[in-house]
């Protein structure tokens, strides 16, 4: 009898203003919900609430979880404060983009940011935020650019056109339909291939987020 696959998980967003603390008081994600499979729109597949999964980051955090048994698909409802595909808040990976976009260097950004492990491993861990972000803020510009003056596809000068601090949280709402080609841990899209260079000499990514576990 041949195995059955592991179902395989997606990420959808939950449109949400609440703050990853907020959301773990009010715990959000019993009442975040999907109106139908978005496989299945016309229903018959048993589509039904699936047991939330935890997150490592924040403490107490759990994300609502959806499953289609005949597409063997589980479907995971992001809040607006979490990272995509990653144990930290979108506040949080906000914070290391703009250190890493004022700092002269990659390594003093890191050193700044990670100062508790070795030089290597922080600018890995800095390059795993930073690098799948500028992908995205690139491409965000290239097609929204126009509309916000030009601005340049960095996160500083977004969040001065867009008047806000909170800048990755308001971006997912202006990509809309296009966070699922855009980049972890802003949209639900796969990671960019790493580039090496002198900078970004990364040989370790962070892997996907595998259904029902801690993370």
């Amino acid at each position: 009898m041949a195995a059955v696959a592991d179902p395989r998980p997606v990420q959808l967003r939950h449109r949400t203003a609440l703050t990853s603390e907020e959301y773990v008081t009010q715990q959000g994600w019993q009442t975040a919900s999907l109106e139908h499979c978005p496989l299945h729109p016309q229903g018959g597949c048993g589509f039904a609430r699936h047991t939330p999964y935890w997150r490592v980051e924040p403490p107490g955090m759990q994300v609502a979880r959806y499953y289609c048994p005949e597409g063997h698909t589980t479907f995971s409802l992001l809040p607006d404060c979490l990272a995509s595909r990653l144990s930290s808040t979108l506040a949080e990976v906000e914070q290391v983009v703009v250190v890493a976009e004022m700092a002269p260097t990659v390594e003093q950004a890191a050193r700044q940011l990670r100062p508790d492990i070795e030089m290597q491993g922080a600018v890995r861990w800095l390059g795993r935020r930073v690098r799948p972000v500028r992908v995205a803020l690139l491409a965000i510009v290239t097609l929204v650019g126009p509309t916000l003056g030009n601005v340049a596809p960095t996160l500083t000068a977004l969040r001065t056109a867009i008047g806000t601090e909170a800048g990755l949280v308001h971006l997912r709402e202006v990509a809309g339909n296009q966070l699922r080609s855009l980049p972890p841990p802003l949209g639900f899209g796969p990671r960019p291939q790493p580039r090496r260079s002198r900078q970004y000499a990364f040989q370790h990514e962070a892997g996907a987020d595998p259904p029902g576990e801690r993370r």
